[in-house]
């Protein structure tokens, strides 16, 4: 390797694109190609580090396999920065495999890292975590430390563990400052604010309250009832009940918790669950039926009682009721929380990481658009979708994993 691909090179790794492209900017050899790729990545333009690193790839020999494997892995990186999260996993971890072969430990472990920040961004948390679990940090170079930190903390957020998040990311910020990458301290420290935002809102007593994550994980540890809006379910330390796929139990339980200790008049049950201003005996009889089903799957954790104005609901074990509520109340929640990362995402990817389909999400999309949330640009399939950052609330935080069993 010439001194001018070296000194490329080591721009790079320093975060310093322009002054790498000013040393290899004119050439197109497959090494010059894949350093132009990283570099035009680094400075956001996705599409052209994309076509640069194929080129590089098919330039690269059928002997030079580590070269090629080391292209692969720097174009899933544009991949995912790019929210294209439709690429195939496969061709990563055969270029993973490549990698260690030849003894390329820290590009192995980095091709690593990136499949785990993708199964995070499409909420495949488990998968996520037993792959991390499978790297020690310890044997990684300080700015793959870093993502490794950015990754359990991204992990333990999304469990709402506040504790375990600021330890990964206090690792993380060591390693950031020690590899003396700005976009990567900065990426630290923008994942390190979401612990001082509010995660979510406390209803008890008609009263509400905004909540830190840390305040969110030490009520998941106390003795109370708590109807969770974010996961649509119920759980006290016992046991956990999810209402995820009933939206109408999961309305009557939230407005029966609201009312707790007293009853909810069936009036609101009725305009909660039916989104009925008007009652007739129709409606009330489908109320009494909804409400058997809803006494029969929130057995172990509560009792429900008829009283003369509607019902009223009762913990079994726990000492009080309290609902736990996102920060913020939206119909497109999710798709806002995805979406705040201030990146530019596409409606299949979208589709995609919310596990929903892409009809579903356009609609949401053109809703979002009409309210002026949101903004699009380009056309087609180039179709791109982007808000900023939504100021005073850890959104991300709506993305929330489900509640363990018990």
């Amino acid at each position: 390797m010439d001194s001018l691909i070296t000194a490329a090179a080591q721009a790079l790794a320093k975060g310093d694109p322009l002054g790498a492209l000013n040393r290899v900017a004119l050439r197109d050899d497959a090494p010059a190609l894949a350093l132009r790729g990283i570099a035009m990545a680094q400075l956001g333009d996705f599409a052209r580090a994309k076509l640069l690193l194929r080129r590089a790839g098919r330039a690269f020999g059928a002997k030079e396999a580590v070269a090629r494997a080391r292209c692969t892995v720097a174009e899933a990186e544009v991949a995912l920065a790019a929210r294209d999260l439709g690429w195939a996993p496969g061709r990563l971890d055969e270029a993973g495999a490549v990698l260690e072969a030849h003894g390329d430990r820290a590009n192995a472990d980095h091709a690593r890292l990136l499949d785990i920040r993708r199964l995070l961004l499409i909420g495949r948390l488990g998968h996520a975590g037993e792959r991390l679990a499978g790297i020690d940090p310890a044997q990684l170079p300080a700015p793959l430390r870093a993502v490794h930190g950015l990754a359990s903390a991204g992990i333990a957020l999304r469990r709402m563990e506040a504790r375990n998040a600021r330890a990964a990311l206090v690792e993380a910020r060591e390693a950031a400052g020690r590899a003396g990458i700005p976009a990567l301290i900065a990426e630290v420290e923008t994942a390190s604010r979401l612990l001082e935002e509010p995660a979510a809102r406390l209803i008890a007593d008609g009263v509400e309250c905004s909540l830190l994550l840390d305040e969110v994980e030490d009520l998941q540890a106390s003795q109370a009832l708590i109807v969770d809006a974010c996961r649509h379910g119920a759980r006290d330390r016992a046991s956990f009940v999810s209402l995820a796929t009933r939206p109408v139990l999961f309305a009557l339980l939230r407005t029966l918790a609201e009312a707790w200790p007293k009853d909810a008049p069936r009036d609101a049950l009725i305009a909660s669950a039916f989104g009925s201003r008007f009652t007739d005996e129709s409606h009330r009889a489908r109320l009494r039926v909804e409400i058997g089903r809803l006494r029969t799957a929130l057995r172990p954790l509560a009792r429900i009682s008829a009283t003369e104005a509607g019902f009223v609901i009762a913990p079994r074990r726990a000492v009080g009721i309290v609902v736990l509520a996102r920060p913020v109340e939206e119909k497109h929640a999710t798709v806002l929380a995805l979406m705040t990362d201030g990146e530019a995402w596409s409606s299949s990817a979208l589709a995609l990481a919310l596990g929903s389909s892409q009809r579903s999400v356009q609609r949401a999309l053109d809703a979002l658009a009409e309210a002026g949330k949101i903004q699009s640009f380009g056309q087609a399939r180039a179709r791109r979708w982007v808000m900023p950052p939504m100021p005073g609330f850890a959104t991300s935080l709506l993305l929330t994993a489900s509640w363990p069993a018990g």
